[in-house]
């Protein structure tokens, strides 16, 4: 990453998340900010101005993971669509969107994983859940078909971190079946005793 000379403060805050990821993918949660500086092309004392500790930078990446998966979610939503199930249906489009790349998304999940062991973080997320808990709850979905296809997506999306591909038929086949599902609850309920 090339130096910041020219960069409006917004834009070397966001190089300096991108620099956060990368030096955490490449050396782990204990990345120093001089790795971090190092991946950014600034001066420690230059990432410091933008983010007085790491525990701050580390906070703002989190912030970034699951803003990035907000907006995701936000863009599969289809404004046709006004029946219950309408968000489950982006969440699971989003969770189990077709990856070009494997690779990256193992990079990802990694990065994440990573970032999970750090208590602050780990809280964050927690609260992420809770929002994310309340807002599928409010869907519209019986309880029971909304928890099966949540944990369905959210397990399937994590396929990559174990080194299985998310291109397959039987992958896509699964995504459709759950949203099939999300318009067809009643079906759920026929299976259950």
């Amino acid at each position: 990453m090339g130096r910041t000379a020219g960069r409006s403060p917004h834009d070397t805050r966001r190089a300096l998340v991108d620099a956060a990821a990368d030096a955490v993918r490449a050396r782990g949660i204990h990345a120093s900010l001089d790795d971090i500086a190092r991946f950014a092309g600034v001066s420690k004392g230059g990432l410091i101005y933008h983010f007085a500790s790491k525990d701050e930078l580390i906070l703002e990446l989190a912030r970034d993971q699951l803003a990035a998966f907000q907006a995701s979610v936000d863009a599969a939503l289809d404004p046709s669509d006004t029946e219950p199930g309408r968000l489950t249906r982006a969440y699971i489009r989003a969770a189990l969107a077709p990856v070009e790349d494997d690779v990256a998304m193992r990079q990802s999940l990694a990065l994440i994983t990573q970032l999970m062991t750090l208590p602050a973080v780990a809280e964050l997320a927690r609260a992420d859940a809770e929002r994310w808990d309340a807002a599928l709850a409010a869907d519209g979905l019986p309880p029971d078909v909304l928890t099966l296809v949540v944990a369905a997506a959210d397990g399937m999306s994590t396929a990559p971190l174990w080194g299985a591909s998310t291109q397959t038929p039987a992958h896509r086949r699964l995504a459709q079946r759950l949203l099939h599902l999300t318009r067809h609850p009643h079906l759920w309920e026929a299976l259950t005793p």
